[in-house]
């Protein structure tokens, strides 16, 4: 396996690698490698993590990533600001790739999340893999015996990838137990929402809007009633943590 750099920012160890080294290091580890996880964080991740600052598990859980890959445009800029210098890797991107790319014919794939109709979907764009689905409950961090059924599922199913769609910290909190608890092989994803824009359930912003920064508005414009406050009122926040945020000596 690679080495390679990493970067704090945020409160956060970034690795620092693009798209196609992630593809690398995907494709390069071992099938029956113990259960390791890549998540993504974004403004989103950032203002919610510094909001818990007293929620151990999901911080160990971004310490316990495999990959820490930054997925914001918004925060790289803000990074570069101080002078530091992230590579972008959308979550969006990379769950494509997974699926379309990196994924080979005969591969095993396990879903926690989304609807059974999904599961239909992803098998359209990829017949020739083997995909397993556990369509978790809402709210299931909650729920102690709905995580252990899942941290079960991803253990037994075996799987070469493993897709966790059940949104931040859950999907992070998840990979971490399942980590830990060992038995598990292969490689965890915290996809979030990336399955919808994979599967064409929901539209993505165009290629000038993303280059621009501006996906966050494309979002808010496609789902106003359900992503207001986390893109007018809890996002903006990234400044001032940006304001106060001092470089490690």
């Amino acid at each position: 396996m690679m080495t390679h750099l990493q970067t704090e920012f945020l409160g956060i160890s970034f690795d620092r690698i693009d798209l196609a080294e992630t593809e690398a290091w995907l494709v390069g580890r071992p099938t029956d490698a113990p259960f390791a996880f890549v998540i993504t964080p974004n403004v989103d991740h950032v203002v919610k993590l510094d909001a818990a600052p007293a929620d151990a598990e999901i911080r160990n859980a971004y310490a316990a990533a495999a990959l820490r890959l930054c997925d914001s445009r918004i925060i790289a800029k803000l990074a570069r600001m101080r002078g530091i210098s992230l590579p972008v890797v959308p979550g969006s991107d990379l769950t494509a790739y997974l699926v379309m790319r990196i994924a080979q014919a005969g591969d095993r794939l396990c879903l926690i999340g989304g609807d059974t109709a999904m599961l239909d979907e992803l098998r359209a764009l990829r017949p020739d893999l083997d995909i397993l689905q556990h369509v978790s409950p809402w709210g299931m961090l909650k729920k102690p015996d709905a995580m252990s059924e899942a941290e079960a599922f991803v253990r037994d199913a075996r799987a070469r990838f493993t897709l966790l769609a059940v949104a931040m910290p859950q999907q992070e909190i998840l990979a971490l137990r399942v980590a830990k608890a060992g038995g598990a092989v292969g490689i965890g994803l915290c996809v979030g929402a990336s399955l919808d824009f994979l599967t064409g359930r929901k539209a993505r912003a165009p290629l000038w809007m993303r280059k621009a920064s501006l996906e966050w508005l494309h979002r808010l414009l496609s789902e106003p009633r359900r992503l207001w406050r986390r893109y007018l009122i809890e996002g903006p926040r990234i400044f001032l943590l940006t304001m106060r945020w001092r470089k490690p000596s």
